[in-house]
């Protein structure tokens, strides 16, 4: 990783870029959270670091479907764990610079994520400017699932054993039929996930690029990296100005800006080269 004294011509090529802007797109995967002391599962071991008991296991074995239903307390253990751990957690100061930005954009803005943690709607972004591609952990469904209505997890509290990652019951069930519930996040080999709630999210955010044509669209992208490039795929389909800020995978298609930086010092160092030009303090 650099340092932000290294990257001066980016950095101000960068509040360039944002400085001229009628629009912006944010696009942000989990490394956008390490600043706030999340863990972003790079890798393996990043995985076994934030789960020392599912050592030997990936996080793809562990995100799936089917153990609500042959292992409730291990699936509720890991689940419930990353719902405690999202919840306890604030928004690092990244998140309120992009919304100063967001708020001075003439033709709005718009987060696509891949984050399931709700750290956007804590930091003060409107619902209806937020696409969660993998949906969200603070929605429930049902596991068979039984219907397609989503209900919130705010009233549902897990107990989990930090030393096995295992839930104590009692477990979350489905209203309706009391069957396992499970988060709205789609997972790996996911067939049962209800995509209602994101297909809902992904048409206002079509119409929203539907009204940017001919304007000036910059596009921030925070920590996606190339494991799962939902987030960077799509950033680079989108066809503006593309900053991709990451520490490990920066690397952008001829006319983007590279910051080998994390989330926080990158935006930091990007927002004090556009207050200095606007003449902020």
């Amino acid at each position: 990783m650099s340092h932000p004294s290294e990257m001066s011509p980016q950095l101000s090529a960068a509040a360039g870029v944002i400085g001229a802007a009628e629009a912006l797109l944010i696009g942000a995967g989990a490394g956008m959270g390490v600043d706030s002391g999340l863990p972003d599962f790079r890798g393996p071991e990043g995985f076994w670091k934030a789960y020392p008991p599912f050592r030997g296991r990936d996080f793809s074995e562990i995100s799936t479907p089917h153990w609500f239903q042959t292992d409730p307390e291990l699936a509720w253990g890991f689940f419930g764990h990353r719902l405690n751990l999202y919840r306890a957690a604030a928004p690092h100061a990244g998140f309120a610079i992009l919304r100063r930005w967001a708020e001075r954009m003439p033709q709005g803005c718009f987060v696509f994520t891949s984050n399931v943690d709700g750290q956007f709607q804590k930091a003060g972004f409107a619902e209806e400017q937020i696409v969660e591609r993998h949906g969200s952990i603070h929605h429930l469904q049902c596991s068979r699932p039984c219907r397609s209505a989503l209900w919130s997890a705010a009233e549902i509290k897990v107990e989990v054993d930090e030393a096995t990652i295992r839930a104590a019951s009692p477990l979350p069930v489905c209203p309706t039929c009391d069957a396992m519930a499970r988060p709205n996040i789609l997972m790996f080999g996911d067939g049962n996930w209800v995509y209602d709630r994101y297909a809902e999210q992904a048409a206002r955010y079509r119409k929203w690029l539907s009204q940017l044509r001919g304007c000036r669209l910059a596009i921030v992208e925070l920590g996606a990296g190339l494991s799962v490039p939902t987030v960077r795929n799509e950033c680079q389909r989108i066809g503006g100005r593309l900053i991709r800020i990451n520490p490990r995978e920066p690397e952008t298609s001829s006319g983007g800006i590279s910051l080998p930086l994390g989330a926080l010092a990158a935006l930091t160092a990007i927002d004090e080269i556009v207050r200095s030009t606007r003449g902020e303090s």
